[in-house]
């Protein structure tokens, strides 16, 4: 099966640009995220962690 899979591929023009473009892909959104999550300033860390002992608008008590 794999061979046929494999015979498939090497026909096909122009195949091997695919898995770079997935790579690139890849490694640019895990550097775009840790760039996003390294740009947090403490205030808004601190802020966005205290969130889920903030009371809601609608209480379970009412």
């Amino acid at each position: 099966m794999f061979e046929q899979i494999k015979h498939n591929m090497e026909t096909i023009a122009g195949i091997e640009i695919y898995p770079i473009l997935s790579l690139m892909i890849f490694f640019l959104f895990f550097v775009g995220l840790g760039f996003w999550v390294f740009s947090y300033t403490k205030d808004k860390i601190q802020q966005m962690s205290e969130i889920p002992l903030e009371d809601s608008i609608i209480s379970k008590d009412s």
